[in-house]
Order: structure tokens, then C-alpha cells, then sequence
């Protein structure tokens, strides 16, 4: 930490748990939220992480944590983003500086990590879900213990909050819901209720008149009267108590959310109301450091960075899988009319700025609502459309009743760009893309592509979007080996895979990001080596032919073993009567933590190194091994 930050640190410094914090005076406490702005800017400029969401929630986390009872008292966060402020109160703030690394903390709350930590998040929209759980469960076992439920503005926008806002107010569950309400998520809040709750900012005025009206006509009793009926009247035109209060929630709010007094005053008195609550709270996404209150979506995520200036650490050079994708749309959109660009909340993160820029009215962000984004691209292929679906493999799973109900079963042209497959370093497994191929190819009608290269994944979308039935392509995160693209677009023909070397006795059978290594570890063993392309429908052909040619297969992806790529050789020469050994290689049955993605790769065989272990060890006899290169 810089001089001033040290200095400046000593109170957070005595800060060990929110026993800790309860000891302090309340007014000791805007000094506090500066020194966690100042760690938590000096912290996160080292390991990288989610910046500007916690940045906005610092005075709400020592209000909830100074007046709440916690860990007895359970805090549900959504999405975790933004608990970066939480882990630094609750006995984690010396290890924040191994945050999202192999073998430190979590960029999410996570139950294994911390008992403070109530509910593992990573999606969005969880938490009053959850929180209404631990309510009931409290209620069961007669303990009094309070449930409160952090949700942002973005996070609302999903239907399964509503789900959860709908059946805990017919219950009159003892829950509080907080709602966080920055006007900002990823990318920028889209939908009715965003534009509902942005309106109600005004309501800052109201509750001003409402305050001052109190103390001035309260003498007066008549006239208090009729203020109290005008005010019914008034808060159903300018308030959302309207919408939460018909859901069986009593509406409070908005609160200034970075006036810690305010704040503490609140929940001390709704801590002692019952039945479901609703708290209405207004901050900053990336309040207290410029660069992130000037634009919270670019440090929202960010990679190491310059704390005096915000300059962030180079990426990697070259293009990668994201902005070939978004390339590919606009020169797609260009040629065909009918083509329609759906994001479920992640415009930035899919490559979807350009297209949303010039082709405005052929671009919907449907909020955080992977559900809808599916049924919504259903119908419009219905009608002739050509919904171009992007979204994050770990998000897609979100919608899987409606992939299979709703596109699969009626058979409907709707193409899937699939981001983030596989393994995706320190955002954890909460967001690791590892079991698409298992979920994907099961289904009837579906295609599915994983490209081991830029050019050919520029291939596999021109293919895809040309099908007139579904289609996926699946490419990782982050860049390629740096092959160029061709503009005129080829496509490629379905279900053939390509030998991308000729060997002897061994072939290795990869798929999409696992192409790469295995060329690098077959050369030392003059192995076959096949970029497999297709996941569904397979290469059958070629697969048979290799097993009467070969003595072992080896089957290489980047996705879970159970069920996946593999699977489907094995089930191909099954089917065929053949003996043929076979390896499959891929992640294994279990949950990987967060980390470096190489390392990750490491860990699970899938590097060159690991390859090459696995060929000697399961090598035939005889194999002809060029030492140097092992």
C-alpha cells in the first residue's frame, strides 16, 4: 500500500470480524469506508477482480453488518460481485491479496470459504430465492434470527426473482430484501423495471416533502389527517410501493445508500418490524474512484492496473474468440436482413458493442433473463428471423428447458454463440463453461461446432447460421493461436472432421481449444492427430477408420468427460462392434477452483505436458519416441 493508504489503514486494521465493528462508534465509521475504498482500489490494482460494484456497496456492507446480528443474522448477497467489502470485514482482508488465484479466495461468496458466506452466488438473481429458504427454515425451528436478501437493480431483472418476490409475500415470510439500485449492472440496465426504478430517483423529492410534512403538520391533527390520505395518493404515482406492496411487501425507501447514518438508522428500525420488507437503496457503482464512477462498465472486471491513473495492465496481443464472433455478426448482419443479434445482459463481454451500434434495431438485450433470450429467439425464428444467440456457456444452462422444449423440439434455426467454454481461470467454476458438449449434443436436432482456431470458428458461425435447424458453436475464452480470418466467409461441411497430421499407432482425436496441444505433444510421437470440428453430429466415418487403423485412441476436449466428446466416440465404436482402446481426456468429475487458466489446464492433464504423459503411459509397444521432444 502507498504511505497515505497505510496511515490511513490503522482503523481498518483493528477491524477482524463485525464483532470487531460493532465495537466502533457510528461515527467512526465514514472513516472506515475510506480506508476500505483505499484497500480495496490498492488490493484489487494487484490481483485484478470486480472493482466498481463493491467500490458502491461499502457503506451498505458496514450498515448491514454494524446493525445485523451476522454471522446468526444470515446476509444473502446476488451475484457477489460486489462483496469484496464483505470479505474485508468478516476475517479475509489479509488474504484479499491472493483473491481469484490458485489456492486464495474466491471473487465470490462461496459457504466452504467463510461462515459468514450464507450462500455460494456467481449467477444472478438468487438470493431472495435463497433468503426465503433460510426464513422458512428459521421460522421451523423457531429461531429468531433475521434474513436479509442484497439484490441489485440488474440482478432484478431476472424472472426468478419475481418467482421468489411472488411466493414470500403470499407467505408473509420474515425476510428483509434489499435492493441496490446503482442503474447499472454489466452492461447497462435495459427493460421496464430498470426504467421503472431510474424514474422513481425522484422520489428522493417525495421523501423530502413526506419528512418535512411530518414535523410541520404533525401538531396539527386534522390537518396531519389529510395530508396521510393525499400521501396514499401521491406514493402510488411517484413510488414503487405500489409494485412490491401488491406483492405482499412493505416498501420502504429510496435511502441514500452511501449515508452511513441514514442507512444505520433504517435497518436498526425495520430490524425490529416482521413480515416481508422491502428496502430501497440508492448508490454509485465504483463510488470514490474516479475512473470507475466515470465508466463502471469498462471497471466492472478489471486486470491489474495503475491505482494513480487507472490504466490497466495490456492484454495479450491478438484477436480473440470474442471479437472474432463479433465481427463475424456485423459482416453477417450486412449481407442478411433477417439476421437478429439476442445478448441475455452481456453486450461487452459477447462482443455485441459494434453490432448494437449499427444495427440498432436488429439488437435486443433482454436483461438478465436467459430464459426469455430463448424463447424470444424461438419465436422470431417462427416468423423468419435468424436469432443469433450469444451467451456465455455457464449462463446457457439457465435456459435449458427452454433449448430443449422450446427450439430443439420444434426443430427452429436459431444459432448459438457459445463464449467462454471450458475453463475460464479465476472466475471459478461458478462461471467455467465445462459441460456444454455433455448438455448439447444429447439433444435431438442440435449441431454442435467447436473451432480450434479464429479462422475456423469464423467458419463454424457462417455454417451454423446458414442451418436451417439448431446449431452451437462453442470457443473458449480469451485469444487464439493466431490464425488469420477469411472474409469470404466459407462454410464448412457438416459433421467432417479434418487430419491435421498422419501418425502411426496412436491418434489423438481433439476438439475445439484442445487441437493446439495436441499437435504440440503428438509431434514427439509421430501420433495422428484430427481436429475432430464436430461434437454432434460426429465424424463417424473417420473415427471408424482410424480404430482399424490405430491401437489407441486418445480423445482430448476441454469439456467434462462424463457425457462428452468422448462419450460420443465411445458410444460410435460401441455401436460398430469395435475392441479398440480408447482414452478419453477431459475435466474431471469434479468441481476446479479458481486460478491461472494454464494451470488449471495443468492440473487436468490438458496441457501439451499432460498429453504426452498420457501417451506414455498408455503408449503400445514398439512406439517410435523422438526423446528430444518429450
Amino acid at each position: 500500500m502507498t504511505k497515505k493508504s497505510t496511515e490511513a489503514g490503522r482503523l481498518l486494521e483493528t477491524i477482524n470480524s463485525p464483532e470487531d465493528l460493532r465495537r466502533l462508534q457510528e461515527d467512526d465509521l465514514p472513516g472506515l469506508a475510506r480506508e476500505i475504498r483505499e484497500f480495496l482500489i490498492d488490493t484489487i490494482s494487484r490481483t485484478g477482480g470486480h472493482l466498481a460494484a463493491g467500490l458502491g456497496t461499502v457503506e451498505l456492507t458496514i450498515a448491514m453488518h454494524y446493525v445485523f446480528n451476522t454471522p446468526e443474522d444470515r446476509l444473502v448477497w446476488d451475484v457477489g460481485h460486489q462483496t469484496y467489502p464483505h470479505k474485508i470485514l468478516t476475517g479475509r482482508r489479509e488474504r484479499m491479496r491472493t483473491l481469484r488465484q490458485a489456492g486464495g479466495i474466491s471473487g465470490f461468496p462461496r459457504r466452504e470459504e467463510s461462515e459468514y458466506d450464507t450462500f455460494g452466488v456467481g449467477h444472478s438473481s438468487t438470493s431472495i430465492s435463497a433468503a426465503l429458504g433460510m426464513a422458512v427454515a428459521a421460522a421451523r425451528t423457531g429461531s429468531e434470527r433475521q434474513v436479509v436478501a442484497v439484490i441489485g437493480d440488474g440482478a432484478l431483472s431476472g424472472g426468478q426473482a419475481f418467482e421468489a418476490l411472488n411466493n414470500a409475500g403470499n407467505m408473509d415470510a420474515n425476510l428483509l430484501v434489499i435492493l441496490n439500485d446503482n442503474d447499472m449492472s454489466i452492461s447497462p440496465n435495459v427493460g421496464a423495471m430498470s426504467s421503472y426504478l431510474t424514474r422513481i430517483l425522484s422520489g428522493k423529492v417525495y421523501t423530502s416533502m413526506r419528512e418535512g410534512s411530518k414535523t410541520v403538520l404533525s401538531t396539527i391533527p386534522p390537518m396531519w389527517e389529510l395530508a396521510k390520505r393525499v400521501e396514499e395518493h401521491m406514493k402510488g404515482m411517484v413510488m414503487p410501493s405500489t409494485l412490491f406492496e401488491e406483492m405482499g411487501f412493505n416498501y420502504f425507501g429510496p435511502v441514500d445508500g452511501h449515508n452511513l447514518h441514514a442507512l444505520i438508522r433504517t435497518l436498526n428500525n425495520l430490524r425490529h418490524l416482521k413480515g416481508p420488507r422491502f428496502l430501497h437503496v440508492v448508490t454509485r457503482k465504483g463510488k470514490g474512484y474516479e475512473p470507475a464512477e466515470g465508466d463502471p462498465c469498462v471497471y466492472h472486471g478489471v486486470t491489474p492496473f495503475d491505482p494513480a491513473t487507472g490504466k490497466m495492465e495490456k492484454k495479450p496481443s491478438g484477436k480473440t474468440y470474442t471479437q472474432v464472433f463479433g465481427e463475424w455478426l456485423c459482416d453477417m448482419a450486412a449481407r442478411d436482413v433477417r439476421l437478429i443479434g439476442i445478448t441475455p445482459a452481456m453486450r461487452e463481454g459477447s462482443g455485441l458493442v459494434a453490432f448494437s451500434e449499427r444495427f440498432p434495431n436488429r439488437y435486443f438485450d433482454v436483461g438478465i433473463a436467459e430464459q426469455h433470450a430463448l424463447t424470444f429467439a424461438a419465436g422470431l425464428a417462427c416468423d423468419g428471423m435468424k436469432p443469433v444467440v450469444a451467451i456465455y456457456s455457464t449462463f446457457l444452462q439457465r435456459g435449458y428447458d427452454q433449448l430443449i422444449h422450446d427450439i430443439c423440439l420444434q426443430n427452429l434455426p436459431v444459432l448459438f454463440a457459445i463464449d467462454r467454454a471450458g475453463l475460464v481461470g479465476a472466475d471459478g467454476p461458478t462461471h467455467a463453461g465445462s459441460f456444454d458438449f455433455s448438455y448439447l449434443r444429447c439433444l435431438p436436432n442440435m449441431t454442435v461446432m467447436a473451432p480450434a482456431d479464429e479462422n475456423e470458428c469464423h467458419q463454424m458461425l457462417a455454417t451454423g447460421f446458414l442451418l436451417d435447424s439448431p446449431a452451437a458453436v462453442r470457443y473458449p475464452r480469451g485469444t487464439g493461436p493466431g490464425i488469420a480470418v477469411d472474409p469470404a466467409m466459407p462454410t464448412l461441411p457438416i459433421g467432417k472432421a479434418e487430419v491435421r497430421r498422419e501418425g502411426k499407432r496412436i491418434a489423438l482425436l481433439a476438439f475445439g481449444s484442445m487441437v493446439s496441444p495436441a499437435l504440440e505433444a503428438g509431434a514427439a510421437f509421430q501420433t495422428t492427430v484430427v481436429n475432430m470440428r464436430f461434437v454432434k453430429p460426429l465424424d463417424q466415418e473417420l473415427v471408424l477408420k482410424l480404430a482399424r487403423t490405430h491401437d489407441l485412441l486418445i480423445t482430448i476436449e476441454e469439456n467434462a468427460i462424463a457425457g462428452g466428446a468422448g462419450s460420443a466416440v465411445n458410444e460410435c465404436l460401441a455401436a460398430a462392434g469395435l475392441a479398440t482402446r480408447v482414452i478419453n481426456l477431459g475435466l474431471p468429475d469434479r468441481f476446479l477452483e479458481h486460478g491461472n487458466h494454464q494451470e488449471q489446464l495443468s492440473q487436468c492433464g490438458l496441457d501439451a505436458a499432460g498429453i504426452r504423459r498420457t501417451i506414455l503411459r498408455y503408449a503400445p509397444t514398439g512406439l517410435p519416441v523422438k526423446l528430444e521432444s518429450v
